[in-house]
């Protein structure tokens, strides 16, 4: 699993009209990824289903990206590809993709991670078996470095390659709520339900969680036990970048909070989100964004009164502490091996 082979077949791309396997859409996103993306390119063309479309957006990359993708193309006529001279945001970028394809089933790649050669035909024979209240298939993943080295699974497996969790499924609202638990790459979305929302949130610095927050409130989530996708982990990842001061990713989970308010029904569903916030409060904290803190803490109480620990960060808050980089070194020494 830490590899992929390189064959390829120019057929497999070309779209056509199959009354018994729907046209899947694979939106892959590139932004300086030079190093990876014809890893990723190539485990589409790999794919062992027939009725395939790829969609190539490159949004803006400094480095080489747009050379390697422009060379693995050419043997592909089929495939699509948009060059937009600026980043536009990647929420933007995948509905720029959306708009100019026809798939029934949607799958967003970045152009860093790789889909193991049955992935897509997995996930569609799951689909079909499934009736239209379900908008996402997802499943397990591995983990690869730098180098392409598996170094882990998004859930932990037992010696058959299952899940040793139970993982989610069904109406998972409350859950999403709850936690991160959705490994985002190895989502397939059903179109319908992209287009019901408007797709992405264009005002949104990340797509997922807000994704998330609307499609399960009315639409339901399939687990598909099984690792069909590879993540690529790198040292830049949206999960570290988010402790960093100014960063802008936790102003728009604030915006997702104050949607997934509005979508609360039972107390279970409002005590999720309670709890949630208090996590929020203290990432707010750690990335010093003094003001985001406050305003975690109004849609908080707009729930619950905050437990001890946050009524103690809330206090700290105040006297508004460099606490940053003390964090910093707190989180690259918990990641030191002992």
């Amino acid at each position: 699993m830490s590899s992929v082979s390189t064959g390829s077949n120019p057929s497999q791309l070309i779209p056509c009209q199959n009354l018994i396997n729907p046209l899947v859409t694979v939106i892959c996103i590139c932004y300086n990824h030079q190093n990876y993306v014809v890893q990723a390119l190539q485990s589409v063309v790999e794919q062992d289903y027939s009725n395939l479309e790829l969609l190539i957006i490159d949004n803006g990359s400094t480095d080489r990206s747009v050379e390697r993708i422009t060379e693995f193309i050419q043997p592909y006529p089929a495939i699509r590809f948009i060059r937009n001279p600026v980043n536009l945001g990647l929420t933007k970028a995948f509905n720029q993709g959306l708009t100019v394809t026809r798939g029934q089933y949607i799958i967003d790649l970045s152009a860093d991670d790789v889909l193991l050669p049955s992935r897509i035909t997995k996930q569609v024979s799951l689909f079909e078996q499934l009736p239209t209240e379900y908008g996402v298939v997802f499943s397990n993943a591995g983990y690869i470095n730098t180098k392409g080295q598996l170094i882990g699974y998004h859930y932990e497996i037992d010696t058959h390659g299952f899940a040793l969790a139970t993982i989610p499924t069904g109406s998972i609202f409350r859950n999403i709520l709850e936690s991160y638990f959705i490994c985002t790459p190895t989502m397939m979305m059903r179109r319908a339900v992209l287009g019901e929302l408007g797709g992405y949130d264009e005002t949104l610095s990340y797509e997922d969680f807000d994704f998330w927050v609307r499609s399960s409130r009315y639409y339901q989530y399939a687990y598909l036990d099984e690792v069909l996708t590879l993540k690529r982990q790198l040292p830049r990842s949206m999960s570290t970048q988010v402790v960093q001061p100014n960063n802008n990713l936790l102003a728009s989970t604030l915006v997702v909070c104050q949607k997934a308010f509005t979508l609360c029904v039972t107390p279970d569903e409002f005590q999720a989100l309670a709890t949630r916030l208090q996590t929020f409060i203290r990432k707010a904290f750690y990335a010093e964004q003094v003001d985001l803190v406050f305003q975690f803490d109004h849609l908080l109480r707009q729930i619950a009164q905050p437990n001890l620990l946050t009524r103690f960060i809330l206090a700290l808050n105040h006297l508004q502490l460099p606490v940053n980089i003390v964090y910093q070194l707190y989180l690259k020494l918990r990641s030191k091996p002992l």
